[in-house]
């Protein structure tokens, strides 16, 4: 326990804030793919469209709130009004009757998210010390995933209780999300000293996003490859309920998943401060190959559960990760700046990824869907380890400009 007490409180408050807001939209998005598909009769390439433009869109948003976050020097202010935008669009999904409104609440809610992403990243790498950095973003991401597995969780009980009407499970999932606002309100504070000398910055040219280090874009390139292997989780609820788990039980999906996830993404960060992180990152490349293997070949729930785990510790393995590679790779006063950089290319990375994943689907069927996706996480497992020859500078910033 007493590796805990080095990290600041402020990064224990965003945790929270993170996990009540997940215990939300996991709550709706766990059931949202059976619901769409089974309820509204849209098809699964749909399906894969609107889950990958709702990625995109996080992405796009994600790269002007970073920028307007290092010109302001005010992180905080951007984190809250992307929380507050997800908790006001939550009651759209309840009030949907057709797939248009659920595409109009899924990319507000993702614009939210967009909003808050870049800043609160940032804000992290500003509150915790550098010794500790990957174990901050490893303990965010867990209390984070700790929320997303207990919104399945929460899901499943109130499916059964309310003899699966989806709508009502939607109207209780709003609660959470006005919680998060209030503790990111009330418990989080900026550092003094953060970021108030940068106020004076020129205005940031665009051109100089494509200025960073070749160690910055090799985690953006990576990121991108990881991201194209690992499709809008949709497909996994959907999996699910093609070998034979109920409407009530699919959400169990998000449930293994993120237990998983949440309890590795600690330890991980944790590791990634004492060894190289591209070590940490490629055991979570080689877990995302087992699992798209294992569930193209499932048969039945076993399979889908052994696949499920495998995916929730490549998650572990690499998100909190990335945040910490990119957080190693740039300036404190371009943070904002190279996280929506690095999130426009994943979000639009993912864009693409969803949409073939669902075209595959739909035309050969689910196991060509995860066979592709472990060709991808092969291939950036390879340039992961060729890689490792290139030495870092791990606890010092390495990009001088972006």
């Amino acid at each position: 326990m007493n590796r805990f007490r080095h990290i600041p409180p402020g990064i224990w408050a965003l945790g929270f804030v993170s996990l009540f807001m997940d215990i939300s939209s996991e709550m709706i998005h766990s059931l949202l793919p059976v619901f769409i598909v089974s309820v509204l009769g849209v098809s699964a390439a749909a399906l894969g469209l609107l889950e990958g433009a709702a990625e995109a869109t996080v992405s796009v948003v994600k790269i002007f709130s970073g920028v307007l976050s290092d010109r302001l020097g005010k992180r905080k202010a951007l984190a809250l009004a992307g929380y507050g935008m997800a908790a006001l669009t939550k009651p759209l999904f309840p009030l949907a009757q057709s797939f248009g409104i659920v595409v109009t609440a899924r990319l507000l809610d993702r614009m939210g998210k967009g909003v808050r992403g870049a800043p609160r990243d940032a804000l992290v790498a500003e509150l915790a010390p550098l010794p500790v950095r990957g174990a901050s973003y490893g303990l965010r991401q867990s209390l984070d995933t700790v929320g997303a597995f207990a919104g399945p969780l929460g899901a499943i009980w109130l499916m059964l209780a309310f003899h699966g009407d989806f709508r009502r499970v939607f109207w209780i999932a709003v609660l959470p999300a006005f919680v998060s606002v209030g503790l990111l309100a009330m418990f989080v504070h900026e550092p003094p000293d953060s970021l108030k000398s940068e106020k004076v910055l020129p205005r940031i040219k665009w051109r100089e996003l494509g200025q960073g280090s070749p160690v910055f874009w090799f985690v953006v390139a990576i990121g991108a490859v990881f991201t194209l292997a690992r499709f809008s989780e949709a497909f996994l609820i959907l999996r699910a309920n093609s070998l034979g788990l109920s409407n009530d039980f699919v959400p169990l999906v998000l449930v293994v998943m993120n237990a998983v996830y949440a309890a590795s993404s600690y330890p991980a960060g944790h590791l990634s401060d004492r060894r190289d992180r591209r070590l940490v990152l490629a055991i979570g490349g080689f877990a995302l190959i087992l699992a798209d293997v294992v569930l193209a070949q499932a048969a039945g729930i076993r399979g889908l559960l052994a696949g499920i785990c495998l995916w929730g510790l490549h998650m572990g393995f690499s998100q909190g990760l990335f945040a910490a590679l990119v957080a190693d790779a740039a300036p404190a006063g371009r943070r904002g700046a190279a996280f929506g950089l690095f999130n426009l290319v994943s979000g639009l990375v993912l864009l693409v990824a969803s949409v073939l994943a669902g075209v595959l689907w739909d035309r050969i069927g689910p196991a060509a869907t995860f066979y592709a996706g472990a060709i991808c996480a092969g291939l950036g497992l390879i340039g992961l380890l060729a890689h490792m020859r290139t030495p870092l500078k791990p606890r010092n910033p390495i990009v001088r400009t972006l």
